[in-house]
């Protein structure tokens, strides 16, 4: 069972010794079942923090998710602090919001739950019901980072156990923010590193191409910086980390003409797409490095000539896409070298496309929707891809 599956059981247990029974007579229910009306409460509650929470532990994420922790542990007031004061607060007894603070410090030193009573919790109001909290420190990758405090008119053994289960379930999620925010920043890295590769690997031999029509043919050189020009602006865009199969086909299609420029009729190419795919989500840039790559060991080591094919098919739920050429082929041990980034920056070769775009459908997608190289000496190379034709929920398009 994972961390945040675990930290749940534990919460809805404690709850349901702890919180759940005081409010027995909240639930209009048959006795014999108003245990299930009180796990199904529960865990709805919970699931309306766990959103916020996993957008990582801000002010504003905190004031989202502290009136539903507050509910989940049925306390006069909950507190989210930061490791620089007080984030949120929910609760109609605002006087301790200038303790919240300094109530946590020692949690927050200690990486441990306290209890606070006596003169601690003085506010000034003689009416005040306030007599207790306990604050349980939230830990993402062994830091603590913030505490969640509960503050009531008792401090039972209950509560504690409740609160410091509540603040485990909260830390899971806060460190599952962490990781999705850790796979964006290496998707970003790896985005960066592509659009750098593509600068000097592609621009240079482009340029000196269309510098060899500008005497000759001025048109084609016209025409040819237009096709330059309107792929380096798909390609070092701002872009999103989602596109569609037909913006990704159009750069391909401006990619291939630049590249036929430079080797004429001796590179042939052709492109079958279902139509219905067309509209697909797919990874920005995953498709013109596989064309790259089609090219460089079809034409460049097969004496300057060859034939790349692209194909696309509808598969129902998913688009299945290949791109091969009939070069000489490869020994497939030098193929899982160019899919396995640590095992090429060891052997000190060159481009990064493959391993690029295999590690981010993987990152996406899941495990098993990384690129499939089919070759062998001789034989030429496919490369084989699938995507979904539903994008997942955490991208943009």
């Amino acid at each position: 069972m994972s961390t945040s599956g675990w930290a749940l059981l534990c919460l809805t247990c404690a709850l349901l010794g702890f919180v759940l029974p005081r409010r027995r007579g909240d639930f209009p229910c048959h006795p014999a079942g108003w245990q299930d009306e009180a796990t199904f409460a529960t865990l709805h509650v919970a699931a309306m923090a766990a959103p916020s929470l996993r957008a990582g532990l801000s002010r504003e994420s905190a004031g989202e998710a502290v009136r539903h922790l507050r509910t989940l542990l049925g306390t006069g007031a909950v507190a989210l602090t930061g490791a620089d004061g007080l984030l949120a607060w929910d609760g109609a007894l605002e006087c301790h919001t200038g303790q919240a603070a300094e109530h946590a410090r020692t949690a927050l030193a200690s990486g441990r739950p306290q209890v606070v009573t006596g003169e601690s919790l003085t506010c000034g109001r003689p009416d005040c019901p306030i007599r207790g909290a306990v604050i349980a420190p939230l830990e993402v990758d062994g830091r603590v980072i913030g505490a969640l405090a509960a503050y009531d008119a008792e401090v039972s053994a209950a509560l504690v156990r409740t609160v410091t289960e509540v603040g485990r379930w909260v830390s899971g999620q806060l460190e599952l923010a962490e990781l999705d925010s850790s796979r964006r920043r290496a998707v970003e890295a790896e985005m960066r590193a592509l659009r750098a590769q593509i600068s000097p690997h592609f621009v240079y031999n482009s340029l000196t191409t269309i510098a060899s029509f500008v005497r000759t043919d001025p048109e084609r050189a016209r025409e040819l910086l237009v096709d330059f020009a309107d792929f380096t602006r798909y390609a070092l865009r701002r872009a999103r980390d989602f596109t569609t199969l037909a913006d990704e086909l159009h750069c391909v299609d401006r990619y291939l003409l630049l590249e036929r420029a430079r080797f004429g009729d001796r590179l042939r190419f052709t492109v079958r797409v279902a139509p219905e795919a067309l509209a697909v989500p797919v990874p920005f840039l995953c498709l013109q490095p596989l064309v790259e790559n089609a090219i460089k060991h079809g034409l460049v080591h097969n004496g300057g000539s060859g034939e790349v094919r692209v194909l696309i098919e509808d598969a129902g739920p998913e688009a299945h896409i290949s791109v091969e050429d009939d070069g000489l082929g490869m020994d497939p041990a030098h193929a899982r070298t160019l899919l396995d980034d640590e095992l090429r920056q060891g052997r000190g070769e060159g481009g990064i496309g493959l391993a690029n775009v295999d590690l981010r459908l993987r990152q996406i997608y899941g495990e098993d929707y990384g690129l499939v190289v089919e070759t062998a000496l001789g034989s030429g190379t496919r490369v084989r891809l699938r995507v979904p034709k539903a994008r997942p929920g955490n991208s943009s398009l």
